[in-house]
C-alpha cells in the first residue's frame, strides 16, 4: 500500500474552512467555539511572552525602553536617517 503525500493547507484555506464551519453552528456551540478560540489565543500569547523572557537581558532591556518612553526620550521614525 503506497503513501499519498498531500500538501499542507494554506492559512487562508484553513481560515475559510473554519469560517464556514462557524457559520453552521448553533448559537450555543458558537459560544463554546469562541471561548475555545479565546483560550488558544491567550495560550499562544503566554507562550510568546515566556519565549521572550527566556532571552538573556530581554526583561531589563524592555523595562529600560519603557522608562525611556515614559520620560519622553524617543525619536520619531521620520527623523532617523537610513542608509540602506
Amino acid at each position: 500500500m503506497g503513501t499519498t503525500r498531500t500538501r499542507p493547507a494554506s492559512a487562508d484555506t484553513i481560515l475559510q474552512d473554519a469560517k464556514e464551519r462557524l457559520e453552521r453552528l448553533s448559537r450555543d456551540r458558537l459560544k463554546v467555539a469562541s471561548d475555545f478560540l479565546a483560550y488558544l489565543d491567550e495560550r499562544e500569547q503566554s507562550e510568546a511572552t515566556e519565549e521572550l523572557l527566556r532571552i538573556p537581558g530581554f526583561e531589563e532591556a524592555f523595562q529600560d525602553a519603557v522608562r525611556q518612553v515614559d520620560e519622553g526620550h524617543i525619536v520619531r521614525l521620520e527623523h532617523i536617517k537610513r542608509d540602506v
